[in-house]
């Protein structure tokens, strides 16, 4: 990997840590020396996340590499934008649906059930 590839990585990492930085409320780093580590680029609570910026997008390489990085118990997200796109996210559906149904709350009561 070229330097130039590597800073432009770097910088996309910093972006997606200012976007969740201004989104939450909390100071949101990236991660030093994850690439040498093989790890996630960025970690909030439960989620880890890994960053791209590249020309053509590998999302399941990439979720496959953040999945072995978040283990069992973390949930692995992949932040990747190509060239001239604008930056999106992929999890697995598994890991989203818990999310949505939180999100949601509670069920409504259903009318027919009603003594």
């Amino acid at each position: 990997m070229s330097r130039y590839e590597r800073e432009r990585g770097a910088a996309f990492e910093r972006e997606v840590a200012g976007i969740l930085t201004e989104h939450l409320g909390v100071a949101v780093r990236r991660k030093l020396g994850q690439a040498r580590d093989g790890g996630d680029d960025i970690q909030v609570g439960r989620f880890r996340i890994e960053c791209k910026r590249r020309q053509r997008i590998a999302v399941y390489q990439w979720l496959e590499q953040c999945t072995v990085a978040a283990g069992e118990r973390d949930i692995p997200v992949v932040v990747a934008r190509a060239d001239g796109e604008a930056a999106i996210a992929v999890l697995a559906l598994a890991d989203l649906l818990p999310l949505i149904a939180g999100e949601m709350g509670p069920p409504p009561a259903n009318a027919n059930d009603a003594p």
